[in-house]
């Protein structure tokens, strides 16, 4: 493991909800990774993301925040996603999506935030985040990400 001192990831903006950072060397700055309602989709996507990177001999630094009493909190990652290094048969709670469902929507949700940066839009607001929730329960990825081509090829225009 490096043992380059790297700055502790700043707090996400917004309503408390799931969010992975990961830290970029390159650039010195934490970026988003992932972010869900739900833990589970985030912690999957951390351990996707750390299999890949460390396949290619690579060192990832991430941190992982979420809601505790409607406040944010930084969660250990060791500690929170121990299930990332091997697959379990999902649990799902009553009322809970499916793990399939809330990846594919987290997907969708990524998809169309990437579209909104490469637009120039950064830092939304909490209705912001509603209306992109809203879109993303209600179109299907091939859609969204016809969207968030269009935001990114706007965002390139400027």
């Amino acid at each position: 493991m490096e043992t380059t001192t790297r700055p502790r990831s700043p707090q996400p903006t917004g309503t408390p909800r799931w969010v992975a950072q990961f830290y970029q060397p390159s650039s010195a700055s934490w970026q988003v990774c992932a972010e869900s309602p739900h833990r589970a989709p985030v912690q999957y996507a951390l351990g996707e993301m750390a299999h890949t990177v460390r396949a290619r001999g690579g060192d990832l630094a991430v941190s992982l925040w979420g809601p505790e009493d409607g406040a944010w909190q930084r969660y250990d990652v060791s500690t929170a996603a121990p299930a990332d290094t091997a697959p379990q048969a999902p649990s799902v709670a009553p009322g809970e999506p499916s793990r399939l469902t809330e990846r594919m929507n987290s997907r969708r949700q990524q998809v169309l935030l990437a579209g909104l940066s490469k637009a120039g839009v950064y830092d939304l607001a909490p209705d912001d985040l509603t209306a992109v929730q809203e879109i993303v329960d209600h179109l299907d990825e091939t859609t969204v990400r016809t969207i968030a081509h269009w935001l990114a090829a706007a965002g390139g225009s400027r």
